[in-house]
């Protein structure tokens, strides 16, 4: 069978089967493509279906605008309290946060370890060394004033102690 139209562009001595077979090959990945098109519109207006549930246009413009003031809240929420923990961090660097204690016999006749010394610090290491000796005649207390883990007055071996102790300090 010879065709005007196949002999026009170029086709003529082609078998008409061949051309039937193609476009049939082509109608059935047609068909497929708008079958996998139907199920995907199907699942999409299900899911469309069930989001919409009893809203309108206005209860839903509602829900969102309520959501969006929720984000508002929580993101100022947030920022403050960013600034509040930013706020204590820094005045937790001059609370005292370090402590060490020893408690000793001041005297031998004493007995008990009645005596002690007990090492206060701040982060940077700053504080001070409260020495409380406990004798026959009396208690006495003194302190000694720590900056950066450092004594300018000489230490006796129970106050080095206890400042090791607090600045964690093993030996």
């Amino acid at each position: 069978m010879n065709s005007e139209i196949l002999n026009y562009i170029g086709l003529g001595n082609l078998d008409v089967g061949y051309i039937l077979i193609g476009l049939s090959v082509l109608i059935m990945i047609l068909i497929i493509l708008v079958i996998i098109q139907i199920v995907n519109t199907s699942k999409l207006k299900k899911k469309y279906m069930k989001f919409m549930q009893g809203k309108d246009a206005k209860s839903l413009e509602m829900d969102i605008i309520g959501l969006y003031e929720d984000n508002k809240f929580i993101k100022t929420s947030m920022e403050k309290n960013k600034k509040d923990i930013k706020n204590l961090y820094k005045k937790l660097e001059s609370a005292f946060q370090k402590m060490g204690i020893v408690k000793y016999d001041a005297f031998r006749e004493m007995g008990g370890q009645l005596s002690f010394s007990l090492v206060l610090l701040d982060e940077n290491d700053n504080g001070f060394i409260l020495n409380s000796v406990h004798s026959t005649e009396g208690c006495y207390s003194y302190t000694k004033e720590i900056e950066n883990g450092q004594c300018s007055i000489t230490l006796g071996e129970e106050e080095k102690q206890a400042l090791d102790i607090a600045m964690g300090i093993n030996g």
